[in-house]
């Protein structure tokens, strides 16, 4: 799979995000009953765990730009399907490409060896000219246009490739990623529907739902852009999103009720509130993640540029500025025009965790008021981490950090305070780190999201340090599970020093080799030579505690790798089902039929969700019939080889 020269010393290495268990892969399979070892719980009866990722399908030219985060969105799931009376569980594996327009256009164009839409890498690259990325542009708007002509199969409408994430909403399961809308997706065959925009979806009756997220005018393109992370309440089932542009005002934001009868008696009674904007916001940014409480909503402004109108400055279009200030924008759910802004030291945050309330009663009339907004997420002490995911080297800065504020490469799961009781002082009252070791991909028990939840559980790199972990392709070995609760406690009793303190600074293997029975953090290492992904908490259905469940990953043996690097034709992944209470039993494994590529997000979908869905009226498809003019059949030819010249010299 890596391009080759007669001379071996030439011969450039694999790029890692297009080699091993990273490498696309191509097979799609419908549900299909796979093998298993252990005992499947009776609890995920009817359910499925599905996982998103970017799975480039013009992968011919193995020498390009890439990127972790580039590719068309695939969908991998697993299905527990109950067979009998009996209660046998039986999993059943499924994969499917997400029909977005740019997947349908690139395989209705079989000229392209490259990928449609230009590298993040490209533009993330310091080397990158300003006449490089101008003609990777150029050639993805002349694509497009192309798209829209005689003899295209899909026109481009939209840009997004559904890559990033999943969640489940009113009825619908949604997938996402920051350049669009979100798009529907039918489970369990993960099969697609079509685009949402907050008003309407494609492939449901009566879908003309109103222009949506976007708006009406020019700009609608850009206003429909929507993050790859929304926020569902529990208790209301309301939606929150945010809009993150190129034009001012840089991001809006807005909250989508439930219709659905089965949720209509839980919603809140809150009006429409559709991009609305947030003030205070003064450039395009790169926003992945926000925090929302039960009351609040907190914006992430972080000195991490994307912006074309860098190019005229020679920047790249997506900068760092390690000197310049983190800013949180915290506004009460319905009112981002009294946004505060609570400033604080150069960080990136690419996931939050989880953001609740804290409550103080007033003495004198016993009411309660929100004393403090709490927020926990994954902070990157610079934006390495954007560079290394597309093998490439960070840029040195142009500008001196102060020695005081200087930090070492991490990621680790930091606690934030920012206090609401003065209207003078914007302050951040605690922020530190929760613990030393290295931490990133966060997830916590969906029932448990905007209160202030005990675990949080994530990813970890249990033999090397972060920094060294960002020199190559991330491959994470260890499962860890956090009690937030406790380590908060008593950094407010103790408080480290801000911002570079922890309160736990012990090292992964001193933590496995702890003997503490209420020890606050537990990780579950990965056999030598086995990786996990992102990993989703499954309730007990009668549990008696908030951790009593599972974690469901997706893992991968590299012993399936070859001496070159690239994975044996006959390579596969297993599921694996971890007891999240004790940390340390594997309850089950599932053999899948194919291997999982190293993705991004996932998400469990529960029996009543599955059963609750939104009726479909129709599906997309792979259309393979276009346009014909069939009363010019000499001038039909003429421009098919006058298109086909186009593409190809555009592949």
């Amino acid at each position: 799979m890596t391009e080759t020269t007669n001379d071996p010393s030439q011969r450039k290495p694999p790029h890692p995000y297009l080699s091993g268990n990273f490498a696309p892969i191509q097979r799609v399979q419908s549900l299909i009953a796979c093998p298993f070892s252990g005992t499947i719980p009776i609890d995920f009866a009817g359910g499925e765990y599905v996982r998103n990722g970017g799975n480039p399908v013009a992968n011919e030219t193995l020498g390009r730009d890439a990127h972790w985060f580039d590719g068309d969105g695939m969908l991998t799931g697993v299905a527990f399907r109950q067979t009998d009376e009996k209660g046998e569980i039986r999993p059943e594996f499924v994969n499917q490409y997400i029909l977005t327009d740019v997947y349908l256009s690139t395989i209705t164009s079989p000229a392209l060896s490259t990928p449609l839409l230009p590298s993040i890498a490209t533009l993330v690259n310091p080397l990158s000219s300003l006449v490089t990325i101008t003609l990777r542009i150029l050639r993805t708007l002349l694509l497009v246009l192309l798209s829209h002509l005689p003899g295209s199969q899909q026109a481009i409408k939209k840009i997004s490739v559904a890559n990033t994430a999943l969640l489940y909403h009113d009825g619908r399961a949604l997938a996402t990623c920051e350049s669009g809308p979100p798009m529907r997706i039918a489970l369990p065959s993960l099969e697609t529907v079509g685009w949402f925009n907050g008003e309407g979806c494609e492939g449901e009756p009566h879908a003309d739902g109103g222009p949506g997220f976007g708006g009406k005018g020019p700009l609608n393109f850009f206003r429909e852009w929507t993050t790859a992370h929304p926020r569902v309440d529990p208790s209301t089932k309301e939606l929150l999103l945010f809009h993150s542009t190129f034009v001012p005002p840089y991001v809006r934001y807005s909250i989508l009720t439930p219709v659905s009868p089965k949720l209509a008696s839980n919603a809140s009674s809150s009006p429409k509130f559709r991009n609305a904007a947030v003030p205070g916001v003064q450039s395009a940014k790169m926003m992945h993640d926000f925090g929302a409480s039960k009351t609040h909503t907190v914006i992430l402004d972080l000195p991490l540029s994307l912006d074309p109108l860098n190019l005229a400055k020679k920047r790249p279009v997506v900068a760092y500025d390690p000197t310049a200030r983190s800013r949180f924008g915290v506004f009460p759910r319905y009112r981002p025009e009294v946004i505060r802004w609570f400033e604080t030291r150069a960080c990136c945050i690419f996931h939050t965790a989880n953001t609740w309330d804290s409550l103080t009663v007033d003495s004198l009339s016993g009411e309660e008021h929100i004393e403090s907004v709490n927020m926990v997420a994954c902070r990157l002490t610079s934006a390495s981490l954007v560079f290394s995911a597309g093998a490439l080297a960070a840029p040195v800065p142009t500008r001196t950090v102060p020695e005081l504020e200087r930090e070492d490469e991490q990621c680790r799961l930091y606690y934030y305070n920012f206090c609401l009781v003065s209207d003078q002082e914007n302050i951040i009252k605690h922020q530190w780190a929760l613990s030393a070791i290295p931490f990133e991909f966060p997830s916590l028990r969906e029932s448990a999201t905007m209160s202030p939840a005990k675990y949080i559980y994530g990813c970890s790199v249990s033999d090397t340090s972060f920094g060294a972990a960002l020199g190559r392709a991330v491959k994470m070995n260890a499962l860890v599970k956090i009690d937030v609760e406790t380590l908060v406690a008593r950094g407010r009793s103790s408080p480290p020093t801000t911002i570079s303190g922890c309160v736990d600074t012990r090292s992964v293997d001193e933590i496995l080799g702890s003997e503490e029975a209420e020890d606050p953090i537990r990780i579950f290492k990965m056999p030598e030579g086995w990786y996990a992904q992102e990993s989703r908490f499954v309730p007990r259905l009668e549990g008696c505690s908030e951790d009593d469940g599972w974690l469901l990953s997706y893992v991968f043996d590299e012993s399936q790798l070859q001496e070159d690097g690239e994975c044996k034709p006959g390579a596969r992944s297993e599921l694996w089902i971890i007891d999240a209470k004790s940390m340390n039993e594997v309850v089950a494994k599932i053999q899948l039929p194919q291997r999982v590529p190293y993705g991004l997000h996932g998400n469990w979908f529960s029996s009543e969700e599955i059963r609750n869905q939104r009726p479909i009226e129709r599906l997309r498809t792979r259309r393979m019939e276009g346009e014909k003019l069939h009363y010019f059949p000499l001038l039909w030819q003429a421009w098919m080889g006058m298109r086909r010249m186009v593409e190809s010299s555009l592949a």
